[in-house]
């Protein structure tokens, strides 16, 4: 996977789209008389948050077990502890989050001599581990350069976008990736302190470790032809797409001005084969990715410390609950992969392992 703005940082977006607004703002009122503007710190918000939240329904490339009725089981429940930092400064904003998903006995660690991909058995092994780390930092321009000509009707700014992910898992396969994207994001503003904002980037996964295409998981293989002698490759730089948004429920009545929705989506192009720099061939077991499309359309929050304490507290202590998908997880083809799919019958079916759809909830809290 690549990018996750997670709407974790939802309400401090926001608060930075207010700020910077009202800064905006403040220097176009008449003054009667010019007074010395005090200094202002180098944060102008600072928000941290942990999470933990539960996916029902995961599933993960390569970790499946076969039902004593013969159909395959893809599914994995995952516990996600997160913590999150935003932060607003003079001239942008940044994002930083870092998560632990811990895996049921359907997704195991590694070794385990039981997985499912192995011996078409349920694994009894402990689950899998993956630790998940994602930055992005953004630069506008009209801070940079000193104007207002970047804003206009619901546009409220563009900016210099960077970033970079990072993951490593402690499953059978051992997979684990570096990637850095670049490029711009378009600020829009929505209704009721609402925003969207539209980043479209160069995404570049220069490091991958996968054992679907490392010699020796899958038969010997023959090195450079059909897999490669330690699974580490780079892929070829491609086109992204990340999408976020945030919006208070603010048409709701005052009694019940406590929720607001959120979601995200990145789109990722083809980043050539699975098993780059191998070319395209089936007979090898050398596919092509695929576009990989990483999503929570949509989040549904509850502010539950504003519901019991005021205003003051707001989002101190936010309850969720949303909806996540993923297909062609990492890149690869959920219909055609080594990883995705399993031999039947003299050719391949999927087993559902390379695209999730699942409810998706947690709490948040503020520290």
């Amino acid at each position: 996977m690549s990018f996750r703005y997670t709407a974790m940082a939802a309400a401090a977006l926001s608060l930075a789209a207010l700020a910077t607004g009202g800064l905006a703002q403040a220097a176009d009122l008449p003054v009667k008389a010019a007074k010395k503007a005090p200094d202002l710190p180098f944060f102008l918000v600072i928000d941290n948050r942990v999470t933990f939240s539960y996916i029902f329904n995961a599933s993960q490339p390569g970790a499946w077990s076969t039902r004593p009725d013969g159909s395959i089981d893809s599914k994995t429940t995952k516990q996600v502890y997160s913590f999150t930092h935003f932060d607003l400064w003079a001239y942008g904003t940044n994002f930083f989050t870092i998560s632990m998903f811990k895996s049921d006995h359907n997704d195991p660690a590694g070794p385990c001599t039981n997985a499912g991909t192995i011996f078409g058995a349920p694994a009894t092994c402990a689950g899998a581990t993956e630790i998940y780390g994602l930055f992005r930092s953004t630069f506008g321009w009209n801070e940079l350069f000193d104007t207002k000509a970047f804003t206009a009707g619901p546009l409220r700014n563009i900016s210099f976008e960077v970033g970079m992910d990072a993951n490593t898992e402690n499953r059978y396969f051992g997979a684990a990736k570096r990637d850095v994207v670049g490029g711009l994001q378009f600020a829009f503003d929505l209704p009721y302190k609402g925003y969207i904002n539209v980043a479209p980037l160069v995404y570049w996964e220069f490091a991958n470790h996968n054992s679907f295409s490392q010699c020796g998981l899958f038969g010997p293989g023959v090195p450079g032809v059909t897999c490669l002698a330690d699974g580490n490759t780079s892929f070829k730089p491609t086109w992204a797409v990340e999408v976020n948004y945030y919006m208070d429920l603010g048409f709701l009545p005052p009694n019940m001005q406590y929720f607001s929705i959120s979601g995200r989506a990145g789109w990722y192009g083809k980043k050539g084969t699975d098993t780059e720099p191998l070319p395209y061939s089936p007979a090898n077991g050398v596919y092509n990715t695929a576009v990989e499309l990483n999503s929570e359309p949509i989040r549904l929050t509850f502010d539950a410390s504003k519901a019991a304490w005021g205003d003051k507290y707001s989002h101190f202590v936010d309850v969720w609950v949303a909806y996540r998908y993923w297909q062609n997880k990492f890149g690869l083809d959920h219909n055609l992969a080594v990883g995705c799919t399993t031999p039947v019958g003299g050719g391949r079916v999927s087993t559902g392992s390379c695209t999730e759809s699942s409810l998706y909830s947690g709490v948040t809290v503020k520290f």
